[in-house]
C-alpha cells in the first residue's frame, strides 16, 4: 500500500508541474500550437488546429522527463 501512495503523490505532483508549465509557456513567449508544422485551417467561423509540430514537441520532452524519472526510481 505504501508504493501505491507513493506513486499517487508522484502522478499529482507530475500533474501539477504540468499544469504551471501549461500556464506559464504562454507567458514566456513561447508560440505552442503556433510552430511550424501546426496546420491551422480557418474558414468563416470555423477554426480547425491539428498541433502536429507541438504534439511532437510534447511528446519528446514527456519521453526523456518519464525516463528520468524511472531511472531515478530505480536508484
Amino acid at each position: 500500500m505504501n508504493d501505491f501512495a507513493r506513486i499517487l503523490m508522484l502522478v499529482g505532483l507530475l500533474t501539477f508541474v504540468i499544469g504551471g508549465l501549461f500556464y506559464l509557456l504562454p507567458r514566456l513567449g513561447l508560440p505552442l500550437g503556433k510552430l511550424p508544422g501546426d496546420i491551422r485551417i480557418e474558414r468563416g467561423s470555423l477554426t480547425c488546429l491539428v498541433p502536429i509540430a507541438t504534439s511532437i514537441l510534447f511528446s519528446v520532452l514527456l519521453t526523456i522527463g518519464l525516463n528520468l524519472l524511472i531511472r531515478f526510481l530505480n536508484r
